[in-house]
């Protein structure tokens, strides 16, 4: 299928999550949601949970893993009264799944 077979948003060939859009590959838009999705990988990439993509090894890295959660921790806080109920929500889930999740692997 060539470039101008593909519809606006279908996925990049290259398997990378980018979309194409007008025969080109680009990054999806950043959102509150996707990037705090992003710290959220990262924690758990720095837990061993996520396998290095290239590699596929597993490491731990405590004090990333740690760093980065405080660094969500304040966004919550400077973001408090900013953020849609649902933003709310993903925020708290998440922070305290990966606090759970931090406290497992410390053990």
């Amino acid at each position: 299928m060539s470039d101008q077979d593909r519809k606006k948003d279908d996925p990049c060939p290259c398997g990378s999550g980018m979309t194409l859009k007008n025969g080109k590959c680009v990054m999806p838009d950043v959102t509150f949601t996707s990037f705090f999705m992003a710290l959220n990988s990262s924690v758990l990439y720095h837990l061993g949970e996520l396998a290095d993509p290239q590699t596929g090894a597993r490491q731990k890295d405590m004090m990333l893993a740690k760093h980065t959660i405080d660094t969500m921790v304040m966004l919550q806080a400077k973001t408090r009264g900013n953020l849609s109920r649902e933003e709310v929500e993903l925020v708290e889930t998440s922070l305290y799944d990966l606090k759970m999740r931090y406290v497992k692997a410390r053990a």
